[in-house]
Formats: structure tokens, C-alpha cells, sequence
């Protein structure tokens, strides 16, 4: 079975090798090392993914406590694909509503294998979802939109989330909350094509540019990196000369965005893509 173990906690020498030893003693393969260092914040970030024989499930996951405890790392243990186990999502939102209902809907319905575990905000305009859909909300906001990042992880871990789906969740997550996340486990959908208009005003750009192809991209969050290869899906609407801004960003929220991260979604928890060395690549 494969598994991702992610480390993050102040830095000092010695701690790769004990994780590294714990899983080459119990017989493990390791298929990928990342590991980074925040130099002026002295913290220490490591992710790798293993393959080991899941009868040693609990020695792992023992041997990785006792190495956190003595190291003072968080560190997480994750199977992608555990057996008999659906995904457990934490939908992220802000303002928009239309993409984090497109996603309950499609588990509601069927079309993402998964079950919705939370919502979690920064603000309370979405919180009529979590009553429509009957799943826990939780707000993690400051009256002025700011957002407890460390209580968003602390929800994750305590619901036992598999994917946090960023469904126009309006926040930056910092470096640390992606690296305990790592390993292809944080979805976003970027309301803009990709990598031609990143930032936070992408149609207005395009429009700007007197585009007349529009689309949103949906992609695996990746710690210290802009998205680039890491891009799950993209969907794409032509409008005609002269359309309003309005119109196209109306078509965009309502229409365009929640279809392109509904599939992104999908493919994940089906186990077509995932993410390696901080690329997409193909399962079947």
C-alpha cells in the first residue's frame, strides 16, 4: 500500500534520517523525498511517499508517533487509497457559493465517490450549504475575513480528511499548512486559465486582453510552488465580440468554475491523476 508521510516543526539536524530508517526497517520502498528548509522562520518541512506492505500498518504508524514525540515534528501519515475507505473532503469557501454546492451536489448525487466531511469558511455567507446539505460547518474567520489556518488544519485532522478542496476559498494557505497537507492532498480551483492569468482578477485580465476564451483550472496545491504541472483540469467557454465583463464573469462563477472543479475532484477520488515529484501524472 502507499503512503504519504509529512513532517513539519523546528529546525535542527537529524530529522529525515529517523523517518527514513523506520521505513526501510519495516521493509518499505521509498519512491519520493522532498524536503525543505525555512531558513529565517527555522522551520523544517519533509514529505515522502512510501510503498509497504500494509500488514505493517500499525508498526509504521507507532514508530512515526515515537519519532514525532521525540523530534517535536507534526508529522502525518496518510494512505492515498485505503481499502473499504471513501475520501473524506473539507470543502473551503469564502463569498461564492456556486462551486462548493456544485461539489456537494456531485457527492450527493454520485459523480465524486466521496463523502463530505466539513465546511469550513472564513466568512458565514455560505453557511446555508452546510444545512442544505446536512454536513458540518465550521468558521474559522476574523470580523475582517482573516482566517485561523492552524484551526483549519486541527478540523482536517480531526475529521480525518483525505482532500481539502478549495472551492474559491479566498485565502492564501501558509507554506506549513501545505507541507502537512503535501502529497497531492490540497485541490484548488482558480477562477482564470492557467498559467496565462494567475492572480486574483483573472477575467478582468482577460478581458483586458480582449480575450475571447475563458476558463478555470483546476490544480493540486503545491508547497513553495506556483501552479504549473501540477494542473488537474481546465474548462474552457468562447464568448462573442463585444460580451460584457459581467456577463462573461456571470457565465464563469455560475456556469464554467463549479463544472471544472466538480471533474477535477472526480478524478482524484477516482484514482486517475495524482500528484508525483510535483507533477500530474496519469494512474490508468
Amino acid at each position: 500500500m502507499r503512503y504519504v508521510i509529512t513532517a513539519v516543526g523546528p529546525d535542527h539536524r537529524g530529522l529525515a534520517d529517523p523517518i527514513v530508517h523506520c521505513v526501510t526497517q519495516l521493509g518499505g520502498n521509498i519512491a519520493e523525498i522532498q524536503m525543505y528548509d525555512h531558513d529565517e522562520a527555522s522551520v523544517f518541512s519533509m514529505l515522502t511517499r512510501v510503498e509497504l506492505d500494509p500488514a505493517q500498518d500499525a508498526l509504521l504508524r507507532q514508530s512515526v508517533a515515537e519519532i514525532s514525540e521525540r523530534t517535536g515534528l507534526s508529522i502525518r501519515t496518510w494512505a492515498p487509497r485505503e481499502p473499504g475507505r471513501r475520501p473524506r473532503l473539507a470543502i473551503c469557501c469564502t463569498l461564492r457559493t456556486e462551486t462548493p454546492r456544485s461539489v456537494l451536489a456531485a457527492i450527493a448525487n454520485g459523480v465524486i465517490n466521496a463523502d463530505a466531511a466539513a465546511i469550513i469558511s472564513n466568512r458565514q455567507v455560505c453557511r446555508g450549504l452546510a444545512d442544505e446539505f446536512n454536513v458540518p460547518w465550521h468558521y474559522i474567520g476574523e470580523a475582517d475575513g482573516s482566517a485561523d489556518d492552524d484551526r483549519l488544519i486541527d478540523i482536517c485532522d480531526e475529521l480525518g480528511v483525505d482532500y481539502i478542496i478549495l472551492a474559491r476559498y479566498m485565502r492564501i494557505l501558509p507554506p506549513s499548512s501545505c507541507w502537512k497537507y503535501a502529497g497531492g492532498r490540497i485541490i484548488n480551483l482558480h477562477h482564470g486559465l492557467l498559467p496565462s492569468f494567475p492572480g486574483m482578477r483573472p477575467y478582468h485580465d482577460a478581458h483586458a486582453a480582449r480575450m475571447l476564451t475563458y476558463g478555470a483550472t483546476c490544480h493540486f496545491i503545491v508547497p513553495e510552488l506556483d501552479a504549473g504541472n501540477q494542473i488537474i483540469n481546465q474548462t474552457t467557454f468562447t464568448v462573442a465580440p463585444g460580451t460584457p465583463r459581467d456577463e462573461i464573469i456571470r457565465r464563469g462563477e455560475q456556469q464554467n468554475e463549479p463544472a471544472c472543479l466538480v471533474e477535477g475532484v472526480r478524478r482524484v477520488v477516482d484514482g486517475e491523476v495524482a500528484l508525483h515529484f510535483n507533477r500530474v501524472v496519469a494512474l490508468r
